[in-house]
């Protein structure tokens, strides 16, 4: 067996030689220094906005104030401890601030016992905690839980273990169960007089929607069925809900190597009676089906008694408006792009959003502000240009949101409604962006006739041929952009590519299909992931591609990626180690039926669908099925806390290989996560990376 060992920054070599850390370029520390934005929130009565700021692992709680909106800070962790700040919350008057610490948000399943993550491997038990402060005041833990819920009138609630827990955080008194429910308990939502809560009921095979008002009264629910109720939002005078309705599990086993409809519909019912009706339901079509992309539906109350939602019927995900009283839905925002991150304006009469389109060349690969009427079709822009506009948040009367460009990492601006007077209100970074290369969209057509997008990082004016490497991303409902990233996994990705590319590389990042940004049915293509890996012949015409331009060296060609990324890194190697030489797999899927067994189970009933030969295709998609062909090396990346990707993943991959005696080098971090919550682990990872690229791919 050959493998190399990397643990805690430092290499063991075993039989193959790898660089020692003194040899990593200096200055990756500082590459990896940008400051990353989250949480952005608004007070729905003052001036005022919160938001988490996150540099080098520290995490920071800010506030702005209007007029002038100048940033505070009002907590900090104080070191890279691992333990997020998250499910920020800023009370309606703005004074009072409430946050989650800890947790693994970002997780498919919760760690066995409930276990928190402990990236640090601390000796004490890390706990997923909810914190409260007073503005300008001292910052104090109120209980253990999650998903707080602030009321109008100050009173909290929250999550723990599936039941609804409620305390008044400024009074330090201890907290109480609220009611008793024997379904898990989620997604609360306060009236807006704050006397009364909706929450969902998950009872596993279906779900309601309840109203809890007070002890001595029942809990209401609303229009109960057989079918998933969620997603409860309050009327403004607070006398109706609305909510989505799905199919409740049951029924012949749905075909799993070919898409079928997700049908769903819009319920209002009254908050007083509980006697529902219909609003809206969708035909039986795949475009149709309960919207996929991230962040899901967006459901919201609007001027002129409306509801505004996404959907995806015209195989883009739009914004829609709906009489609350039933009808037919009337699309706001035509056109061939996304709708992203929708939020109602304060007078509801309008909803902000980001969406991948506008005047300037690319700008699919970007994210501009815009804005659309909730009674008329169109859009007007807010931002334009080549920089990179998120997360609007109207405040009084002006807009916050987090800008970024292809240099520039994030920081958070303020501009007019109509996005004039558009500047930072954060003093100048010093991250050193006049270093970082301008990424340029290109695309090229894939064997079976699709366009694929993807960004070329390459060093301009060079004439010597490089090594290049192609980076895919995760999700797969992910899109990478044309600067730096909204979600910070891949503000770590872009870093990293720009690294390479200032060092001696060309990067191509591939937005293979399975991704967001170009339409459903680019996002939901046939024969793809378990069902085929279609997907596959974007990465292999992609590293093609790269292999023709000028300056690449096309006999010296890596891959890397994460999640998703790192299975199609093993694909790649498995399939093609004539045209990769070298990969970087963090955290990938190797087997897809262990996968589909372990998550999905066969199911325990006479009927059992297509799951045999769903096994078998599952099984021939990964990249296990095609391990006797695979001869470049690999590094294999993955913290043993994965609560996305197993870690038995890798370790069966690496058992495979060494069975036939191909090179691999592991990194193991104990205790971390999927999403690595350590800054120094993402350092330690990504300094490997580089380590082993330069090592296989440089002369």
């Amino acid at each position: 067996m050959r493998k190399t060992v990397f643990l805690a920054g430092i290499s063991y070599a075993l039989f193959l030689a790898m660089p020692s850390a003194a040899q990593v370029k200096p200055d990756l520390t500082e590459q990896l220094s940008y400051p990353f934005l989250t949480e952005l929130v608004a007070a729905e009565h003052a001036d005022r906005v919160a938001w988490v700021s996150v540099v080098k692992g520290v995490r920071t709680i800010w506030t702005a104030t209007g007029p002038d909106y100048r940033p505070r800070q009002v907590f900090s962790n104080g070191k890279d401890d691992g333990q997020e700040l998250s499910n920020l919350v800023i009370s309606p008057d703005g004074r009072a601030i409430t946050w989650v610490q800890g947790g693994d948000h970002d997780a498919n399943w919760e760690a066995q016992m409930g276990l928190q993550p402990n990236p640090g491997s601390g000796t004490d038990q890390p706990r997923m905690e909810i914190w409260h402060g007073r503005v300008g005041g001292a910052a104090s833990k109120v209980a253990d839980g999650d998903a707080p819920a602030l009321s109008t009138t100050g009173r909290l609630a929250f999550v723990k273990d599936g039941v609804v827990w409620s305390v008044d955080p400024s009074s330090r008194g201890k907290p109480e169960r609220l009611l008793f429910d024997r379904g898990k308990a989620r997604n609360l939502a306060w009236s807006p007089d704050g006397r009364q809560l909706a929450f969902v009921s998950d009872r596993g095979d279906h779900s309601f929607v309840g109203i809890y008002s007070r002890k001595d009264q029942p809990i209401l629910w609303l229009a109960p069925s057989t079918e998933h109720d969620e997603a409860p939002v309050w009327s403004p005078d607070g006398m109706h809900i609305a909510f989505t309705r799905r199919q409740g599990d049951g029924g012949a086993p749905a075909p799993m190597l070919r898409e079928t409809p997700h049908p769903w519909s819009i319920w209002v019912a009254d908050a007083g009676t509980g006697e529902g009706h219909l609003a809206w339901k969708s035909s039986r079509t795949r475009n149709a089906s309960y919207p996929q992309v991230p962040g899901g539906l967006f459901l919201a109350w609007a001027a002129g008694d409306r509801l505004i939602f996404r959907a995806e019927m015209d195989g883009w995900p739009h914004l829609y408006a709906l009489p609350a009283a039933g009808g037919d839905p009337l699309l706001l925002t035509p056109g061939r792009f996304m709708v992203d991150r929708p939020i109602m304006a304060a007078d509801r009469r309008s909803v902000v959003f980001d969406a991948n389109t506008g005047g300037t060349p690319g700008d699919e690969d970007r994210r501009h502000l815009f804005r659309a009427s909730v009674d008329r079709p169109g859009v007007t822009a807010i931002t334009r240009g080549d920089g990179i506009e998120t997360a609007a948040t109207p405040v009084g009367r002006v807009l916050m949101f987090i800008s970024a460009t292809a240099q520039r990492p994030a920081a958070l601006h303020i501009a007019a409604p109509d996005g004039s007077a558009n500047h930072s209100v954060e003093p100048a970074s010093a991250y050193p962006s006049g270093t970082m290369v301008i990424p340029r969209p290109v695309t090229w057509t894939s064997p079976d006739g699709l366009v694929v997008h993807g960004q070329l990082f390459q060093v301009p004016g060079a004439t010597a041929k490089k090594p290049a490497i192609v980076f895919v991303h995760g999700g797969p409902p992910r899109q990478m952009l044309l600067g730096w990233s909204y979600m910070d996994y891949y503000s770590n990705a872009y870093a990293v590519n720009q690294y390479l590319a200032q060092h001696g590389f060309v990067v191509l990042s591939i937005n293979y299909r399975l991704g967001i940004g170009y339409g459903r049915a680019f996002q939901h293509p046939e024969h793809a992931g378990p069902a085929g890996s279609s997907e596959y012949q974007d990465v292999l015409s992609g590293a093609r591609f790269l292999a023709t331009q000028p300056g690449v060296d096309g006999k010296r060609i890596g891959i890397w990626g994460g999640s998703y990324g790192g299975l199609l890194t093993a694909l790649a190697l498995a399939r093609n180690s004539d045209v990769f030489k070298a990969g970087v797999d963090f955290h990938g899927v190797h087997d897809w039926s262990r996968t589909l067994g372990e998550e999905m189970h066969p199911p325990v009933r006479y009927e059992k669908g297509d799951w045999d030969e769903a096994m078998k295709v599952a099984f021939e998609s990964s990249p296990v099925a095609a391990v006797s062909e695979w001869r470049s090396p690999v590094l294999f990346i993955h913290g043993d806390d994965d609560r996305n990707v197993r870690f038995n993943q890798t370790i069966d991959l690496e058992r495979r290989l060494d069975a036939q005696d191909t090179a691999y080098a592991e990194l193991v971090i104990p205790n971390e996560i999927h999403g690595f919550l350590r800054w120094r682990d993402w350092l330690t990872a990504d300094a490997a990376s580089i380590s082993f690229f330069e090592e296989k791919l440089h002369p």
